[in-house]
């Protein structure tokens, strides 16, 4: 069995999909391992760390994808690394699917078997591979980070001789992993914290990392979850009501942190250019949904914004601003699933397809698109 991990073309991408410590175990389990050269450069992983761990280093991404049974990437694979790919290879990464149904056919006529764990489930056995999770917890920190670094003022209340500071206010819309994060981080750099969400679990969430919870609590709030975990889209009178009491209060605000995504949908816009014109002169907004559209008007992506003497932060691939950190989380998300995929006793390569946690996530195989959301609808 061969695993091959290529240096990441994206670029703004500086995360890896192994790392030594992951190598090693790929090793245990039976892999060999091809590692392209610099692939965990940008995460500060030189090449001789993953050669004392055992992996054996590349030049190109076409020598360490050679008869390579499995394929670890973070991001979807391009046009020249599929025609790299062996026939029937397993990539396992996060695809990107929603909007590029062209590049996921790309991965069917390659004939690999293209595993996205983003669309892993939520469900207790997979915890430990939920790829989302691992990076949006460490998004949501970043973010915080970069509002800091923006805004030119203290976080904390400071009591001096020369007189007080006032605490920063953050708000933080969307209590997700990435938003509980930034509330996390932001309460522990001294910030008065509010948050909002339109999930009712959230409240309680909030509140228990010591931030106040804003929201419009009616019926339709109440039932505005999915089962999965997920927000609902609420109706137009709801987004209304939300977005007048939401209004008066980011006028108010030094810092508002938006993560409202919601999964094969444009991001919702929750900050519009009047809000961010209420602002105060220095405030800062960091956009996490900036690639998805942005949940602010006036965010750019990959730009620093200025509105109205307010600055809106666009930052892409905000994980991998920290990529050491998430390399390391991201790449032990794919060992525990690859684990999943072996035999362990005659170390081969053994996938059950019929498993819930691959079933939900492949998308193509043997030559065609499988995924639900995304294979052809073809006569009954």
């Amino acid at each position: 069995m061969k695993i091959g991990v290529p240096l990441e073309r994206d670029a703004v991408e500086t995360r890896v999909a192994a790392t030594p410590d992951t190598v090693k175990k790929y090793i245990a389990l039976g892999f060999e391992v091809q590692v392209e050269k610099g692939a965990g450069k940008a995460s500060r992983i030189p090449d001789a760390e993953f050669k004392d761990a055992g992996a054996k280093i590349v030049a190109d991404a076409a020598a360490a994808f050679k008869d390579a049974d499995v394929v670890l990437k973070v991001r979807r694979p391009t046009s020249e690394e599929l025609a790299a790919m062996k026939p029937g290879a397993l990539v396992v990464g996060t695809m990107d699917p929603f909007g590029n149904e062209k590049d996921v056919e790309a991965m069917a006529k390659a004939n690999v078997a293209a595993i996205a764990m983003e669309f892993m489930p939520r469900i207790t056995r997979a915890q430990s591979m939920d790829v989302l999770s691992s990076q949006a917890n460490l998004a949501g920190y970043q973010a915080v980070i970069d509002a800091a670094y923006e805004y030119d003022r203290a976080l904390p209340m400071m009591m001096t001789a020369a007189g007080t500071v006032a605490a920063a206010r953050v708000f933080v819309m969307g209590a997700g992993v990435a938003g509980l994060q930034a509330i996390a981080t932001a309460r522990r750099l001294g910030a008065a914290v509010t948050a909002t969400d339109v999930r009712p679990a959230a409240k309680e969430q909030v509140e228990s990392l010591g931030a106040k919870f804003i929201a419009v609590e009616d019926e339709e709030f109440k039932q505005a979850e999915t089962a999965g975990g997920y927000a609902k889209q609420m109706s137009e009178e709801y987004q209304k009501k939300q977005a007048e009491l939401v209004a008066a209060h980011i006028a108010k605000q030094d810092i508002v942190i938006t993560t409202a995504l919601i999964p094969g949908r444009p991001a919702p816009r929750l900050v519009s250019k009047d809000m961010v014109q209420s602002m105060k002169p220095g405030s800062v907004i960091v956009d996490l949904a900036v690639e998805r559209g942005g949940n602010v008007e006036g965010a750019k992506p990959g730009k620093i914004a200025t509105v109205s003497d307010v600055k809106i932060v666009g930052h892409l691939n905000v994980p991998g601003r920290i990529a050491a950190s998430a390399s390391a989380l991201y790449a032990k998300n794919l060992l525990t699933f690859v684990t999943t995929l072996v035999d362990k006793e005659t170390s081969t390569l053994k996938v059950d397809w019929e498993d819930e946690l691959v079933s939900a996530t492949v998308l193509t195989r043997d030559g065609a698109v499988v995924h639900p959301a995304f294979a052809p609808k073809g006569d009954e």
